[in-house]
């Protein structure tokens, strides 16, 4: 052992001679480098200099500190809101004043419907106002389950599942499933609850262009071609796109049909938010998935919230069963916050069976979107933007003045001119610094089942008179 030990010394030795001068200067320098560091300060210590009490009550006296928040206009729309009063039915009182109602997302005109609202006056007397508590911890009622058998029944999926907000109930989801290392494929248009429900994911999330399935496929091909690289790593990685049935930023349709192809192909899940296509869609308002003849089983998860065609609160999500149960234990909506108040599943409840023993509201809901979409074809200065059947539509300027503040300010009054004609409209919010795809300014026209014929025509006409005056 020992002669072994002294012939690694004679080697070293050995090859200490041997090594070229420059080596071995070079070595030196970083030696000396290296104890310099070691036994150097780092930085110098200030001498002390102590403050009278006078200085420091001066130095206190000039500090400014900076505001919590910065300043904002008195003239910013989120300070000055139009208010209602009464509920936001056909006729809404605004502002003291009885106007036709294009603004609120009441599309099967549900939320001043006698029968829903005696079901919720009969089940506040029962169950009381809230729950006061999680689905987990005495938080579930049986109107709660009762809501969710009848959701899956009507959307004809095995499990469905239900959050008390609707904004959670897509921004939980997403995060369920995708996780950090994941892959997300959104479309640019996405609303901003897909948006929090990315961030909250922290998964590799790319986007698309809108509706662009070209583009998608050159972003799956783009994967797929990664993953061959690395195989090992590729069998870990979950793969999701997430889009939606009816966009509400721009009221288009998504192409389901060619992104059930894509999701096949390149073996993705594919998630789809139906907000604003449940219960205005389809024959039966299923939404975009029997509008297209689309089987429920060919989407992996479908999300919509309970806040528009239903009239009530809150959202769902439905599936097979193995997919919705892992939300009960995942889904942060659904596990920390208080549930549906029972009197709001109860609300749900009754209007599900409206729409079941109705089924014709929904086609009378699309003729009219259709009339109100080719009533404002050719309104100076305007363009309709969104699907003839989008019961949610928008005015966008035909010519942008280039200052999105002015542009929104011609827009506001348009607004004002219709609101002081009895025609209550809105116009299309967003967190502007906030939004990963800032939409243009637009007015939005809401349609519902009650409104008439004339109703569509003098608002129509209305929205003319406004633009021609305005926008000259």
């Amino acid at each position: 052992m020992a002669s072994g030990q002294q012939w690694v010394l004679v080697e070293m030795v050995q090859a200490f001679y041997e090594a070229p001068a420059y080596h071995l200067i070079l070595e030196g320098i970083l030696i000396l480098w290296i104890i310099r560091l070691l036994f150097s300060k780092t930085y110098k210590l200030q001498e002390r200099s102590d403050l009278t009490e006078k200085e420091k009550e001066e130095l206190i006296e000039e500090w400014q500190p900076e505001p919590l928040v910065p300043p904002v206009s008195k003239d910013h729309p989120s300070l000055n809101y139009d208010v209602v009063t009464g509920p936001p039915s056909h006729k809404i009182i605004v502002n003291g004043k009885e106007c036709i109602n294009f603004a609120s997302f009441n599309f099967l005109g549900l939320l001043d419907n006698e029968r829903v609202k005696l079901k919720a006056l009969s089940s506040l007397k029962k169950y009381g106002v809230g729950t006061c508590g999680p689905r987990g911890f005495y938080g579930t009622f049986d109107v709660h389950l009762e809501l969710e058998e009848r959701l899956a029944r009507f959307m004809r999926t095995e499990e469905a599942i239900i959050y008390s907000y609707g904004f959670a109930t897509i921004a939980s989801a997403i995060p369920a499933y995708s996780k950090r290392g994941d892959i997300i494929f959104v479309d640019e248009a996405a609303c901003f609850s897909i948006q929090k429900g990315l961030q909250a994911s922290r998964s590799f999330v790319k986007y698309f262009k809108h509706n662009d399935m070209e583009d998608l496929e050159r972003l799956l091909k783009e994967q797929e071609i990664e993953d061959q690289r690395n195989p090992r790593k590729a069998k870990v990685i979950r793969r999701f796109i997430v889009v939606e049935g009816l966009y509400i930023n721009t009221a288009d349709l998504c192409p389901l049909p060619e992104l059930v192809k894509l999701k096949y192909r390149y073996k993705v899940r594919l998630f789809l938010e139906e907000s604003m296509s449940f219960g205005v869609l389809g024959e039966h308002g299923r939404g975009v998935t029997e509008h297209f003849g689309v089987n429920m089983d060919d989407i992996d998860l479908i999300s919509a919230n309970m806040e528009n065609a239903l009239a009530s609160i809150g959202g769902f999500c439905c599936g097979r069963s193995f997919v919705i149960d892992h939300q009960r234990l995942s889904g942060q909506g659904y596990c920390f916050s208080a549930s549906l108040p029972p009197m709001l599943a109860s609300a749900a409840i009754e209007a599900l069976d409206i729409m079941e023993e109705d089924p014709g509201i929904f086609r009378v809901l699309q003729d009219k979107c259709k009339h109100v979409h080719e009533a404002l074809q050719g309104t100076p200065g305007l363009k309709v933007v969104g699907e003839p059947l989008a019961p949610a539509l928008h005015l966008q300027l035909e010519n942008s003045t280039g200052s999105r503040t002015n542009d929104l300010k011609l827009l506001r009054a348009i607004v004002n001119y219709s609101l002081e004609r009895h025609i209550a409209l809105t116009l299309a919010r967003y967190l502007d610094k906030e939004e990963r795809f800032l939409p243009l300014p637009s007015i939005r026209v809401v349609v519902t089942v009650e409104q008439t014929q004339e109703e569509i025509e003098k608002a129509a006409q209305c929205i003319r008179e406004a633009a021609v005056k305005i926008l000259k």
